[in-house]
């Protein structure tokens, strides 16, 4: 299905029909609602599960030189108009997880749980800001191969071997993006509130998914940042993109979501 924003499709699916709270699923950079396939066969009998592919990414259209996190999360609200609800959770991948509390931040009356997959409520560091930048020169001069670099720097030697192939397809489907809409979406990270206050302050579910081999986030610092935030925190054994890396695992922790 698709909804227009601000003159730009964008793509969402809807999957179940249960009696729990709808689920929100957004996935994170360089990536689409594909990657949701798995928790999506498991949850859609339980509840309505809704994939949505953010802006500038899957099918989804951009709008603008700088996808905010803000922004991303008003195209999420547009969609959830389509949608009859009283709350909803909402639980997001690495770059989704920084729009999922975005969301909460804005539409905070409307969420009963929200959950971290690999992501973190805390901005970019002054260095990270950096690479963000010197990543948007890199995708202007040559996308294919900043791409292909970008999403093999996610994985561990081992699960380069091991996922070779899914991972040479989320390259694929990564190089579909345009050149423009992958900047968009690095400027709006870079940009990014820090919301660690935030998620502290929230009397929801609140759930952060961690993995001990990622080689974005750092695993003991998330798990402190989880307890000072007071969420739950399960540990996953591989590393950042634990819906290709550790996928039953994930499946089992979306049970306890609500």
């Amino acid at each position: 299905m698709k909804i227009k924003y601000k003159g730009a499709d964008i793509f969402f699916t809807t999957h179940g029909n249960g009696k729990g709270n709808p689920l929100v699923l957004l996935h994170g950079f360089l990536e689409d609602s594909e990657i949701w396939k798995g928790i999506v066969e498991e949850l859609k009998n339980e509840r309505q599960v809704i994939c949505i592919d953010l802006p500038g990414h899957g099918k989804s259209e951009g709008f603008s030189e700088v996808h905010t996190m803000a922004e991303m999360a008003n195209v999420v609200r547009k969609v959830l108009e389509n949608i009859e609800f009283e709350k909803i959770s909402i639980a997001g991948h690495s770059m989704g997880g920084y729009v999922s509390l975005e969301f909460y931040n804005k539409f905070p009356i409307i969420v009963k749980s929200l959950v971290l997959i690999n992501s973190t409520p805390v901005d970019d560091s002054v260095e990270k800001r950096e690479n963000r930048d010197r990543s948007v020169s890199l995708v202007a001069k040559n996308k294919i191969a900043y791409v292909k670099v970008a999403i093999s720097n996610l994985f561990s030697e081992g699960s380069k071997k091991k996922f070779y192939a899914e991972i040479e397809n989320l390259k694929n489907r990564a190089l579909q993006m345009q050149t423009k809409n992958i900047q968009a979406a690095l400027q709006g990270m870079k940009i990014r509130t820090n919301h660690k206050s935030l998620l502290k302050e929230a009397s929801i579910q609140k759930i952060i998914i961690g993995g001990k081999q990622d080689p974005i986030l750092e695993f003991k610092e998330l798990k402190i940042i989880s307890k000072e935030c007071n969420t739950r925190f399960f540990a996953m054994e591989n590393g950042h993109n634990s819906y290709i890396e550790d996928p039953d695992n994930l499946r089992k922790n979306t049970h306890f979501i609500d």
